[in-house]
């Protein structure tokens, strides 16, 4: 099986090379997603040099490689379609000041509640995204798709494949790129092995001339510096209405998927990234490239796992690879045009190999039934919609999830003790998804007059479980009954309305905890 080779040691030399890696692979990429999202190639690329250099430079995760993305793209389509380019300008500005406030008041922090299975969803999602992103290459431009007249019609995978030699030529070449990656670093890691075999590939396309693609069949990226632009729109309140729903969306999607690579890139160099700086230097970039004619972007799985593969591992490697990029789009157009598509599929292929957890194979039919769900669901949402809606819908049904198993730990045991009293001892966790189950377990009817409700074993969670103690404190009130209730945490004793008075104190036994509840904002 391919394998990412994963340095661990950063070095300058390491970090320049993969940075070229990086850059030789990003353009396709940028070019595609500007197409995508329905402006020019250099809108594109510009957003994948700006964004790139300055979430290098100040933001949180050294080794992280940010640009254009695909899936903030499809967002910015209709945008683009209804209102035209320079709102999306005005649009990624917004986004980015979205994205400094998160970072400034350390949000970035929540990503560590999304659970385990919704990252390998994630992770596999993205994967099979970026594979069915390069199907395209092995089609005929402007030709009918192979599912034309079906429902799939216009879809990702509707493609109007290519025939013969040129077919069996552009996967030849794509296999050749996969082998000399895989293999070239078993002789020698002299240099990145996906750099040698986009070079390997290209002189042998030259030098043959073999008629196949190249990245100058898909456009032009020859410009100049990108130059510093305010969004020509109106500044009224019907264009911030126009821009803020977009806004929001491109900047949550941006700060998942860059807060969530962050999260992959800390697992393969072991080391950790810091979620709100990240924030606010992605923030920054869009800020800027908004301005100077960019159509914004956030973190790349592929790129930081094609850097990560090539041993790129600080910040150089990142701002190498924006500088590169600036220099094929100033000086370099006419050479890195001549580069076959096949190499750049081929790099991408290893990526998907590498980022795809092949491992949850193997585990799914060991973890419980419910994570093997949410790992196949968020997997699934992620190829159909987007990686923010993914994210939500797994931690949304594994929360619920969640609920539902502990719902089921409330256990209360009933016994008389020597004094003619009715004990219960409460074990388990008191919140709204197990109150039903806890008001049914008492009975004040049969119960003898004098009852005490022991919370030892049990904490209140939330306002429905202090709620459900105040339900039962009334019910044995109304039968007659005296209650003690026992064992409760200060504030517990605070936020109970009607069974407060009837708390014992205990200062040297009772917990300290806290309870989420409205009452103490």
């Amino acid at each position: 099986m391919f394998e990412i080779h994963a340095n661990k040691v950063a070095s300058v030399r390491s970090d320049v090379l993969s940075g070229l890696t990086v850059a030789l692979a990003l353009v396709p990429e940028a070019v595609a997603f500007a197409f995508v999202a329905g402006v020019e190639p250099l809108v594109g690329l510009y957003a994948a040099f700006m964004v790139g250099l300055i979430t290098a430079c100040i933001g949180g995760r050294p080794g992280m490689i940010s640009g254009a993305t695909g899936a903030l793209a499809v967002v910015m389509v209709t945008l683009v379609a209804d209102h035209g380019v320079e709102y999306l300008f005005a649009a990624v500005v917004l986004m980015g000041i979205i994205q400094i406030t998160a970072g400034a008041l350390r949000l970035g922090k929540f990503i560590r509640m999304v659970p385990h299975p919704v990252m390998l969803g994630f992770v596999n999602g993205l994967a099979i995204v970026i594979f069915l992103a390069q199907l395209s290459q092995f089609g005929t431009p402007g030709e009918a798709g192979w599912l034309n007249g079906t429902f799939l019609e216009g879809s990702i995978i509707d493609v109007a494949w290519l025939e013969g030699v040129q077919l069996y030529m552009l996967l030849g070449l794509v296999a050749l790129t996969m082998c000399i990656i895989h293999f070239l670093p078993r002789l020698t890691t002299a240099i990145p092995s996906s750099l040698a075999a986009i070079v390997v590939v290209t002189l042998l396309v030259v030098g043959l001339n073999l008629d196949t693609r190249v990245v100058g069949d898909v456009a032009s990226i020859k410009g100049g510096l990108p130059s510093f632009h305010i969004p020509v729109v109106p500044l009224n309140w019907e264009t911030l209405t126009i821009i803020f729903p977009y806004s929001v969306i491109l900047a949550t999607i941006g700060l998942i998927e860059s807060l969530l690579t962050l999260r992959l890139v800390d697992e393969i160099t072991e080391t950790r990234g810091r979620g709100n700086k990240e924030c606010v230097g992605q923030g920054v970039a869009n800020v800027a490239t908004g301005f100077f004619g960019g159509m914004g972007g956030c973190a790349m799985i592929g790129q930081s796992m094609i850097n990560v593969n090539s041993g790129g591992r600080g910040r150089l490697s990142g701002i190498s690879a924006a500088l590169f990029l600036l220099a094929f789009i100033l000086v370099a157009s006419p050479l890195i045009e001549r580069i076959p598509l096949a190499a750049l599929i081929g790099v991408m292929f290893i990526v998907v190999i590498g980022t795809f957890e092949w491992s949850s194979f193997r585990v799914i039919r060991k973890v419980p039934r419910s994570d093997a769900l949410v790992l196949i669901l968020v997997s699934g949402v992620t190829v159909v919609t987007d990686l923010a809606v993914a994210v939500v819908v797994g931690v949304i049904v594994s929360a619920l999830v969640f609920a539902w198993e502990h719902a089921k730990h409330i256990r209360v045991e009933a016994r008389d003790d020597h004094q003619g009293s009715t004990v219960y001892a409460v074990d388990g966790p008191l919140f709204f998804g197990s109150v039903t189950s806890f008001l049914e377990q008492f009975d004040p009817a049969r119960d003898r007059d004098d009852v005490v409700i022991d919370f030892a074993g049990s904490r209140v969670c939330d306002h429905s479980g202090l709620e459900a103690i105040d339900t039962l404190a009334e019910r044995y009130l109304n039968a007659g009954k005296t209650l003690h209730l026992v064992h409760l945490s200060g504030e517990c004793r605070q936020l109970l309305s009607k069974a407060g008075s009837l708390v014992e104190v205990n200062v040297i036994e009772d917990p300290h905890y806290f309870v989420a509840d409205d009452k103490l904002g």
